[in-house]
């Protein structure tokens, strides 16, 4: 069955390797005939969240900017992958604040079940995504239909271009086609 897959890439760099990551996850998913969108946060304006709650009873963010149309295109997906660089250890600062702006999701009838994390890093200690799966799974955690259903990782990834021939875009190729 078809499903209608959401790619947000949360690098801010032009051709970066977790865009590249990303494509390949893309591939997959269509090869697999889902509908699939990307998203990229470059160029987006997305304020940080105030914590006044106001989502939580209007099922959208007072903020007006970026964040609630991505959030809305969040809500429809069957399946949700986020995809990040890691910065000392940790998903990019740009996604975290997406996801917490996506908080008015909390109360609603969200589509998603399955989430999937791609990400790259200069490191390539297999520690080096544990944090950010955690901050993933913690999001996760708040949504009890959902599941975080994969992950994967490219290490050793730092200038541009060098994701070329990473074992882990293969990775999220099947990844991809499986979700």
């Amino acid at each position: 069955m078809a499903k209608k897959v959401l790619v947000v890439e949360t690098s801010l760099r032009a051709k970066s390797n977790s865009d590249v990551l990303a494509e390949a996850f893309v591939k997959g998913a269509k090869e697999a005939g889902h509908e699939v969108e990307v998203v990229s946060l470059k160029g987006k304006k997305i304020a940080f969240c105030t914590g006044c709650m106001a989502c939580q009873k209007l099922g959208h963010c007072v903020i007006e900017d970026d964040a609630n149309a991505i959030t809305e295109k969040i809500y429809n997906a069957d399946v949700v992958a986020w995809v990040t660089p890691i910065y000392y250890y940790e998903m990019s600062g740009q996604m975290k604040t997406m996801i917490d702006r996506a908080n008015s999701l909390y109360p609603r009838d969200y589509r998603f079940r399955d989430v999937y994390l791609l990400s790259v890093a200069a490191d390539d200690a297999d520690a080096t995504p544990e944090h950010a799966l955690g901050g993933v799974q913690g999001w996760v955690d708040c949504f009890e239909q959902a599941r975080v259903k994969g992950s994967v990782f490219a290490g050793g990834v730092d200038e541009p271009g060098a994701i070329e021939g990473h074992e882990a875009l293969q990775k999220a190729f099947e990844m991809g086609k499986n979700s």
